[in-house]
């Protein structure tokens, strides 16, 4: 069990890595598929810093933050199920998570075998804001789509942004002290095996872990280039890293020099891709003082917007709390509080009362069949 200390020192982080990705996701989706010469004609000079509407509303979520949702709910059922059952396969119940937003993107795949959405529909699922399709990547749909069996990996040789820009929630799942000795590497894994569960190209895996392992490490007290070294040492660990480091070392590198910030990005690449989208963060986030800066720089140029801003809001939130994201930006972020839920439940759960013990009164059996009704272990 977590020291309940040691949880309220850690609350503000866990808010804020989930909350600045979705707001760096609300902010860059109106860029997404802009150009930076009309970003910067329509909003000047310095790009957009403000919400504005995209998909019908101000502060819209993309499918990004709907698949890092998913995957916060796919791990914490995972948990449930393992302290159930004695094992639990974290991959496969993630696996179904993802099967349930294809169901929220209004698809299906005929060979998921029961009825995912039992068990979850007064909680997650049923929230009418999650069933919108935000531009959802075809390499995802299709992975999704062509799936056997949960667990299965993506057969695809894509390495595309959207393995990626899902897996913060690995880094907050094994931050906990008791649960693993190093949680950057078991973060590392876990954003491995998200990722491929859609994506097949080794650097579109080796870039997810990469990102989980930075965010576990600034959790655990490291500082941004600290948990950059770490987690690149893990990647370069594997087999076929070179891609992804190369990607980090030039970030860093371009994080050390005057280079104009639009320049360095647009050197970087433009973020379609898994190495491109994590470089661009990491500089943006390296060179700011600020979170706020480092979103605006990452959603301002022309490529994925989105997704670049949503991982910079990720490890910006961890770095620096909730309270370092401006309050105009979260008062206008759809499902705000949803993902404030999420971001708590993953600092408790390895305090819930969900192992088939018997239940020590009637206190502790309420709130187990609250967890277990919100969090089936399917």
């Amino acid at each position: 069990m977590t020291n309940p200390q040691d949880s309220e020192i850690r609350r503000p982080y866990f808010r804020g890595c989930l909350l600045a990705g979705a707001v760096g996701d609300a902010l860059g989706a109106p860029l997404e598929f802009m150009t930076l010469n009309q970003i910067q004609a329509n909003y000047g000079k310095g790009g957009l810093g403000e919400m504005i509407e995209a998909y019908g509303r101000v502060g819209a979520i993309t499918d990004d933050t709907q698949m890092t949702l998913f995957s916060a709910e796919g791990l914490l059922r995972g948990y449930v199920r393992g302290a159930l059952r004695g094992m639990s396969h974290l991959p496969s119940l993630v696996d179904a998570a993802y099967q349930r937003w294809l169901l929220t993107q209004g698809e299906r795949n005929s060979a998921v075998p029961y009825p995912l959405t039992a068990g979850n529909t007064e909680w997650f699922f049923n929230h009418q804001e999650l069933h919108q399709r935000r531009a959802p990547g075809n390499t995802c749909l299709t992975a999704l789509r062509n799936k056997t069996f949960f667990g299965e990996v993506a057969d695809n040789d894509s390495k595309g942004c959207g393995g990626v820009m899902r897996v913060a929630p690995a880094a907050l799942f094994h931050i906990h002290a008791g649960i693993v000795p190093d949680a950057a590497w078991k973060a590392f894994s876990t954003g491995q095996e998200l990722a491929e569960l859609t994506h097949g190209h080794v650097t579109g895996k080796l870039t997810a872990g990469t990102l989980a392992a930075i965010i576990a490490a600034i959790l655990d007290g490291e500082d941004l280039q600290q948990a950059i070294t770490g987690a690149g040492e893990l990647c370069q660990q594997r087999e076929g890293h070179d891609e992804t480091t190369h990607a980090i070392d030039q970030a860093v590198a371009l994080a050390n020099t005057l280079t104009p910030i639009h320049e360095a990005i647009r050197t970087l690449g433009a973020g379609w891709v898994a190495e491109e989208a994590l470089a661009i963060a990491l500089y943006c986030c390296l060179k700011a003082t600020t979170l706020e800066q480092a979103i605006v720089w990452a959603a301002n140029h022309g490529g994925d917007s989105d997704s670049t801003a949503a991982i910079a809001g990720n490890i910006m939130g961890a770095l620096q709390g909730v309270d370092a994201i401006p309050q105009r930006w979260l008062e206008q972020l759809e499902l705000r509080e949803v993902i404030t839920e999420l971001a708590d439940d993953l600092l408790a759960f390895p305090g819930w009362p969900v192992d088939d013990m018997p239940a020590p009164d009637a206190e502790w059996e309420r709130e187990k069949e609250r967890i277990l009704a919100k969090y089936p272990g399917y």
